[in-house]
């Protein structure tokens, strides 16, 4: 017999197995896409202050995270950080990047960067609006 609960406060180990099964269950679907995780990091000696990570899948470029610390913000970090994702990502043969964002002044960033909307979901998570963008890379660039 199974016990079933519901918690208001799992732990990080609890959520980790949720999230390790749905990982795994999806790697086994995605036969030949040679998922390969890739991050660029900022560090001030050994201190990381700014990086980006994600993986590459289906010659695309999935970016997760994207972060600057708040005393190097708007110095273009950022941007060269993103900028040094999709190098890489050219090099391993991917022919755009996905991107995610809450925030509608980051969304137009990535569309200065030449990121094009895919969906817009307003109140996605309370007043906060889901931005989803792609941009082609390499000689398919705009």
């Amino acid at each position: 017999m199974h016990e079933w609960s519901i918690i208001d406060h799992p732990t990080d180990a609890e959520l980790d197995v949720i999230s390790d099964g749905v990982t795994r269950f999806g790697r086994a679907q995605a036969v030949g896409g040679n998922a390969r995780p890739v991050a660029c990091l900022v560090r001030d000696g050994s201190e990381i202050v700014a990086g980006g990570s994600g993986r590459t899948e289906f010659n695309r470029l999935f970016i997760n995270y994207l972060w600057v610390t708040d005393a190097l913000r708007e110095q273009g970090i950022g941007s060269q950080i993103l900028g040094t994702l999709e190098s890489e990502a050219i090099a391993r043969g991917c022919t755009d990047a996905l991107i995610e964002t809450l925030s509608d002044q980051t969304a137009a960033l990535y569309g200065r960067l030449g990121y094009q909307p895919l969906a817009i979901i307003p109140n996605f998570v309370g007043p906060f609006t889901r931005h989803i963008l792609i941009k082609q890379l390499g000689k398919h660039s705009a």
